[in-house]
């Protein structure tokens, strides 16, 4: 028996030289769709968006809501809660701010994002004073993972915003208006006063037509004419309100919402686990953060070398991430709240203080890796771009 006759004698042969004839005459060539698959990937978790203002809409008298359509196509889906990271040359430096999706993730045709006035906000003010419709923009593709997870969160969500930090939030309550969800609701919005409230009108509207979705106004300095809820949402409250407390708490505002609601948390014995937190920003002041170590102050400027290539200034209570695009100089970002990695940088000599929550690996600390988008420079210092 010559060798190649050996492999009939094998269990099954003739049935796979059986199957081989059809699949040849009737199987499907993927050489024809060659790289489809990577437009596929490209289309719906592109590297970056070319968006053009379609609309601005002054929502109180501090914060603009702002509509974008793809400059040159359709915009990639999207989950609620997720954030777009804009990209912005504004005073001769290329710098980005990440803003969240407030419209629904049913709506398709645009993303709305909302603006608002920050005191001495470098992109806020120019997104506020000198963006037009008509104006071409750029940003990342949808990221983020402040947003609901049916295997971990339930059916009984209970959102605490303050401030612009309803954006989110709006994106998910639009969501389970649109969809006519069956899962359970709960919006504490706190406000310091009622006229600075973002979408109220809405937030009244959607109340009314779902029962599943119920929504509480704090405001901490209320006229003497309001008569709703005044002072700040504390456990009292929240006990109040939920009654039981079998819900997964969402929380974003600012940092002194975090610093108060949290712990007021703590006290109802909420599980970790059954906390999401959505970081928005830099600190306001970085010196009165556990550990800033006591011998640098506020006015101390520090010289940040990038090897190879020059020397900048770094003042102490800025994030590297800032001082390197005032010098022209952009790294890769998208939170820039220490979260995502991306702007992942070593540090080849000196100090920084990177404040809690940002979320360095081990390996980072071992090898001497930062985030310098919340890394203050604590001396002299080079890195590797």
């Amino acid at each position: 028996m010559a060798k190649k006759d050996i492999y009939k004698k094998i269990s099954g042969y003739n049935e796979i030289i059986q199957e081989n004839a059809v699949l040849e005459k009737y199987g499907f060539n993927y050489e024809a769709k060659k790289g489809e698959v990577r437009s596929m990937i490209d289309a719906l978790h592109p590297q970056r968006l070319d968006l053009t203002v379609s609309e601005i809409n002054q929502e109180t008298a501090s914060a603009k809501s702002i509509k974008l359509v793809s400059g040159n196509g359709s915009l990639p889906p999207f989950q609620a809660g997720q954030y777009i990271n804009l990209f912005v040359e504004t005073g001769g430096i290329r710098t980005s701010r990440p803003y969240s999706i407030a419209s629904s993730p049913t709506q398709i045709g645009h993303y709305e994002i909302m603006v608002r006035k920050v005191e001495d906000g470098f992109v806020s003010n120019y997104l506020l004073e000198e963006l037009k419709p008509g104006n071409k923009l750029s940003s990342s593709s949808p990221s983020g993972n402040f947003h609901y997870n049916p295997l971990f969160h339930g059916d009984k969500l209970a959102f605490i915003a303050g401030g612009s930090g309803i954006t989110p939030f709006m994106s998910m309550i639009r969501e389970l208006a649109d969809k006519n969800l069956s899962r359970r609701m709960h919006l504490f919005y706190g406000s310091r006063v009622e006229d600075d409230v973002i979408y109220r009108a809405q937030l009244d509207r959607i109340a009314a037509l779902h029962r599943n979705f119920t929504w509480d106004l704090v405001l901490s300095e209320p006229a003497p004419s309001f008569k709703g809820l005044k002072g700040f949402i504390d456990a009292g409250l929240i006990k109040e309100r939920l009654g039981d407390l079998d819900w997964t708490f969402f929380v974003c505002g600012p940092e002194a919402m975090y610093n108060f609601c949290l712990p007021e948390l703590g006290k109802l014995a909420i599980a970790a686990r059954k906390t999401k937190v959505e970081v928005m920003g830099v600190p306001k002041n970085i010196t009165a953060h556990p550990g800033w170590p006591e011998n640098v102050q506020a006015g101390n400027v520090f010289q940040l070398t990038i090897k190879g290539k020059k020397t900048i200034a770094a003042p102490a209570t800025e994030p590297l991430m800032i001082s390197l695009e005032r010098e022209g100089v952009v790294i890769p970002a998208l939170c820039r709240s220490g979260e995502c990695s991306l702007c992942r940088t070593k540090l080849l000599s000196g100090k920084v203080y990177q404040p809690n929550g940002v979320k360095l690996r081990k390996s980072d600390r071992i090898f001497g890796y930062i985030h310098p988008c919340l890394a203050y420079p604590l001396s002299d210092m080079e890195i590797l771009l």
